[in-house]
């Protein structure tokens, strides 16, 4: 099966230094299944809270992995929030599909009860990036890469960090921005568009998050 444009964007930006990597809630483990193929890390972990899906899954990798690939995947019917890495390893937690008040809450309890586990992050929220990206910016991880993928008319960013970074994470995104893409133009005044009428409910909030995305169009 073809990899999404999203999926793709994000196994492009997965580095091959790490011990385990976590496919979380992406796409029913379409991600981590690729990442198996790529031989990107000894051990793959999927991790969803569905039962149904993770029994599925699990039968498909019984199913079709290849002698080399066997016994490097685990499957997890659990909460995303309560995965425990070995904190001897190198861990990339990827994080998508979800929404971006869920994906806040997910980091949050990795991140903290985690502090000693070296742990990098990509994610790609489906709505919020803003909030997202705020709240990344308390953690102390730096920005690696990001990206805006166009996929069916909608828009995902791709966020890549990690605690050896000093690159600030911003809140409305920089090195993403093609602003001679007519693409990214749409995006952005979607973006100004929903603010807009944001401050219907809450100007004093909203506005600074109006002002930051319409300076990028001028």
């Amino acid at each position: 099966m073809a990899l999404s444009k999203r999926l793709s964007a994000i196994i492009d930006v997965v580095d091959s230094g790490y011990d385990e990597i976590w496919d979380c809630c992406c796409d029913h483990g379409l991600l981590g299944i690729e990442l198996l193929q790529q031989d990107k890390a000894p051990l793959i972990h999927f991790v969803d809270i569905v039962p149904e899906l993770m029994q599925a899954l699990s039968d498909k990798l019984e199913r079709f992995a290849t002698r080399e690939q066997r016994g490097r995947w685990q499957v997890h019917c659990q909460d995303v929030a309560m995965i425990s890495p070995d904190p001897k390893k190198r861990h990339l937690v990827i994080i998508a599909g979800v929404g971006g008040e869920l994906l806040v809450q997910f980091l949050a309890k990795i991140v903290s009860q985690q502090p000693n586990t070296h742990i990098d992050f990509i994610v790609c929220p489906v709505h919020h990036s803003y909030q997202v990206r705020s709240y990344l910016q308390t953690l102390p991880l730096g920005l690696v890469s990001e990206q805006l993928v166009c996929e069916n008319k909608r828009f995902y960013e791709v966020i890549a960090m990690s605690a050896s970074s000093s690159q600030q994470i911003t809140r409305v995104g920089h090195s993403m921005w093609q602003l001679t893409s007519k693409e990214h133009q749409t995006y952005l005044k979607q973006l100004c568009a929903h603010y807009q009428r944001m401050l219907n409910q809450d100007a004093d909030y909203y506005q600074p998050v109006l002002e930051q995305y319409s300076a990028l169009l001028s």
